[in-house]
């Protein structure tokens, strides 16, 4: 039994409120919506709390304990059930003290233990610095997330209240909080629909990142001048005029943006604050969604709107259950003035977010924005099962919380939300990864586009797949969505991990057939003991790492077929290479375990030899490059390769080509090029003069008889002195 176990044990009852400090008094101001049973277990949790804490202080000086019950404050102000109160007010107890989870399970359920421990940091002592620790602990938190979406909600109200008490902080410390804030926690926040906290997490964060720019920003909107204060009154009282006329029961409020939205604003549209015309809004609150649509007809008879600007998310809600009209006035004196319209329930929502979801009621149900953001869990958990770190996992999750969304919709009318600038294959993936991994192009509003086409909001979209296809590296450099970003890398590790070993078994066959054996013929028991001796699970690391060039194929058949001692420390024997023996022969598709050298561009027909590069793999040189002759000092790490009848694919090769220098003949050399069937990729002028000039073209060849092809296309234009292979 704990030591604190008979400080919590047994029902206590509730103390008069004038016996408790000002925090707790605090906590049960606005907690008052829970019964009185309730109620009581809250101030139970609030001494269990107070008794693990005892003798320990923040940084300011005041007891531990204020802090966790200024987080439950927090969420009581949010309305949420009384398991979620509890767990904020214990949430450090696992972590810093010596109550234990079955202590708190037992005295106050299963659900409070596990929401406390989903909350709960893992121990530092395990990883090799605060970077990795807090990324781990990230993910951790995410997985508990999964079970139970409370658990965001006590992190979101802990680091609201370690933000509001920064100052005790060491300055390094205060920026280092306020970036994660701002990065990872305000849009969380935003991306479960928590505005309230959302914008108090943003203006929080950037008073401490940038004080003095926040600070600056903060006095020019107080200060705003008299005739835009004078053009609000009259806008506002002549939207309440006509509103009032035509009948409506309403709310409207005025509001100011903050000093972040107009600070990122600023940097992203490149303007000074004069600039910034929409700084005061209006949202108009009314009785139901018929009544938006008509507000929004009487708004637009009394200010013209603005062409383009208005957005329906009540017809299509955002991904964190939002909904509003928003449309944007001309205003007098020219200003334009936003307006949002929703109802009480849209507004409601959009405060509160998913914490709306577990006000106090009994028996609930799950609503649209709870599933909503329970499938945005579920996605943030499958992708992290195909990151290689916690490390990787962070940035894939920060690439996902975009604030702006494109809103799509598949060929069976259902609507999905990608982020802004996301491209069809983002789309494919957010359909399925097998449908992405595979995709080949997409059909957007009937038209046939590639993967790489960037959407917009309304557009339909349809992904066109095969079964041959698969990720390639450049799709990498395009998509904007963590889960797309995260398949292609595992489905691209995959693959080279299963050419690596192809290859591998290619090598080491090679290099025992020098020796007169095989892998087939080597006692069972020799193999498994190299294997174990030298850590590989299994063959297949063993010869992925041959292909990679992490150990020699001609050492390791060495010691395998007995004809040396194995020496761990030595990798590189000169010992003769696989070049004695039967060439390998390559077909271009061994994806990221054979490359072509930069300096003389190998393509299929040319004769080639390989070198032996580690972490690389074979890199592949033609036998006339210049870089071949400072190779022969390693004959270790040469391999005899040629090409195989089954080659494939576009490799790249430069042309010099000097022309003639007159209007129109760069035009006729690229058609030329483009007749062959070729691609340009580069083009680059190397000398010139008024008579001629010398251009190098990068272009893209199957083999050398579709290179002569370029080549005899390009030498026919009368314009043309010289072409030539570089």
């Amino acid at each position: 039994m704990s030591q604190l176990e008979p400080i919590i044990a047994g029902p206590t009852p509730a103390p008069d409120t004038g016996e408790l400090p000002d925090y707790v008094r605090q906590l049960a101001a606005a907690a008052d919506y829970l019964p009185a049973e309730q109620l009581e277990t809250l101030l139970r949790a609030w001494r269990a709390g107070a008794a693990a804490h005892a003798g320990q202080t923040r940084k300011s000086g005041e007891p531990y304990i204020t802090h966790p019950v200024a987080a439950a404050t927090v969420l009581a102000e949010q309305g949420v059930d009384i398991e979620t109160l509890v767990a904020a007010i214990l949430h450090d107890t696992i972590e810093d003290t010596p109550l234990t989870r079955d202590t708190i399970a037992a005295e106050f359920g299963q659900t409070v233990a596990e929401l406390v421990e989903g909350v709960t940091k893992l121990d530092k002592l395990q990883f090799q610095d605060r970077q990795e620790a807090a990324a781990e602990s990230f993910r951790k938190m995410m997985l508990a997330m999964a079970r139970d979406l409370r658990v965001i909600l006590i992190k979101l109200a802990d680091r609201l209240h370690n933000m509001r008490t920064l100052g005790a902080q060491s300055a390094e410390a205060r920026t280092r909080i306020a970036r994660e804030t701002l990065e990872i926690y305000a849009p969380i926040a935003q991306r479960l629909g928590m505005n309230l906290i959302k914008a108090e997490l943003q203006d929080l964060g950037f008073r401490a990142m940038h004080p003095w720019r926040h600070a600056v920003l903060a006095k020019r909107i107080r200060s705003q001048p008299m005739l835009r204060r004078e053009a609000l009154a009259k806008i506002e009282a002549k939207l309440a005029q006509r509103l009032s006329k035509e009948g409506f029961q309403f709310r409207l409020i005025s509001r100011v943006k903050s000093p972040w939205s107009i600070y990122t604003k600023l940097r992203a549209e490149g303007k000074t604050f004069a600039q910034v015309m929409d700084v005061f809004g209006f949202r108009l609150v009314v009785r139901s969604v018929p009544e938006c649509y008509h507000a929004l007809g009487v708004v637009h008879s009394v200010f013209k709107p603005v062409e383009g600007r208005f957005r329906d998310f009540v017809a299509i809600p955002k991904a964190n259950g939002y909904q509003s009209l928003h449309t944007v006035l001309f205003g007098p004196y020219g200003s334009p003035i936003e307006v949002q319209i929703r109802t009480e329930e849209m507004d409601l929502i959009a405060e509160r977010g998913i914490a709306a979801h577990w006000s106090y009621k009994h028996g609930g149900e799950a609503s649209g924005a709870q599933n909503r953001a329970q499938s945005w869990v579920a996605n943030l958990i499958e992708s992290q099962r195909a990151t290689g770190s916690s490390l990787e996992f962070l940035e894939n999750v920060k690439i996902d919380l975009f604030p702006d969304e494109v809103y799509l919709f598949t060929p069976k009318g259902d609507i999905m939300a990608l982020p802004r600038n996301a491209t069809t294959l983002d789309f494919a993936y957010g359909v399925h990864t097998d449908v992405g991994n595979h995709a080949v192009a997409a059909r957007v509003d009937k038209k046939l586009v590639p993967l790489r086409t960037k959407l917009g909001s309304g557009q339909s979209v349809e992904i066109i797949t095969a079964k041959s296809a698969a990720p390639k590296p450049q799709w990498l450099e395009f998509v904007v969505t963590g889960k797309a970003r995260t398949a292609i890398r595992h489905q691209l590790k995959q693959l080279e991990h299963e050419d690596a070993v192809q290859l591998g078994h290619r090598m080491l066959d090679r290099a025992l057939e020098n020796l007169d054996t095989s892998l087939d013929r080597l006692p069972q028991a020799r193999l498994e003991a190299y294997l174990a001796d030298h850590r590989y699970p299994r063959l297949e690391a063993l010869l992925a790492d041959i292909a990679l060039g992490n150990r020699m194929p001609t050492q390791v058949a060495q010691v395998l077929a007995h004809r040396v001692p194995d020496k761990r420390d030595i990798l590189d024997i000169a010992l003769g290479g696989a070049h004695q023996g039967e060439k390998i022969l390559i077909t271009g598709a061994e994806r990221g375990v054979v490359t072509f050298a930069n300096c003389c561009m190998p393509i299929p027909g040319d004769d080639i030899m390989g070198y032996h590069t580690a972490g690389r793999g074979i890199v592949v040189h033609r036998v006339d490059c210049a870089n071949v002759a400072e190779y022969r000092k390693s004959p270790e790490r040469w391999v005899s390769i040629g090409w195989d009848r089954q080659v494939s694919g576009d490799y790249h090769v430069s042309l010099r080509v000097e022309v003639e220098n007159r209007p129109g003949v760069l035009a006729q050399v690229a058609a030329a090029i483009a007749q062959a069937d070729s691609n340009i990729d580069s083009v680059e002028y190397l000398d010139r003069d008024n008579n001629v000039a010398v251009i190098r073209f990068g272009i893209e060849v199957s083999d050398r008889v579709h290179l002569a092809d370029v080549i005899r296309r390009v030498r026919r234009l009368g314009v043309v002195h010289v072409v030539q292979r570089i």
